[in-house]
């Protein structure tokens, strides 16, 4: 765990994760509009997760990684709710998420995002070298 200068705590526990916040934001966000709660229960049980905790103990952001924990993460889900933006909170989760000694000397940490390049490039995150190499397979 780890409190941020303004009093926010960031923490890894999946057991202080409160499903339903994590639900009511993914289902309005533009990469899992509609998504299912048993979807989100079951992707978050099977991931790294990582929580923004006001001082009250109300969630506020969320952070998970789908991964190996030895050679591959890929960083999703990842917001801050709109009333607590502005404070640096998203630069903190993603510091604390990539400093997580699960996740050190990946080979390959990806992430997809349609907005929020700048924040991630602080981080080294940089288009893909050879995305031919990738291929996708969408919902089927």
């Amino acid at each position: 765990m780890r409190t941020t200068p303004d009093g926010y705590e960031l923490d890894d526990d999946p057991a202080r994760i409160q499903l339903d916040v994590v639900h009511a934001f993914l289902t309005t966000s533009y990469w899992s509009p509609g998504i299912a709660r048993d979807v989100v229960e079951r992707a978050a049980r099977h991931s790294l997760v990582f929580g923004i905790y006001a001082a009250d103990g109300a969630q506020v952001g969320y952070a998970r990684v789908v991964t190996d924990r030895a050679t591959f993460g890929w960083l999703a889900d990842v917001f801050v709710l709109p009333e607590h933006r502005g404070r640096g909170l998203a630069k903190q989760l993603v510091d604390f998420v990539l400093a997580h000694p699960d996740l050190q000397r990946l080979r390959r940490f990806l992430l997809g995002t349609a907005d929020a390049h700048g924040l991630y490039a602080r981080f080294g995150f940089e288009p893909l070298e050879k995305p031919e190499r990738f291929l996708s397979r969408s919902a089927f």
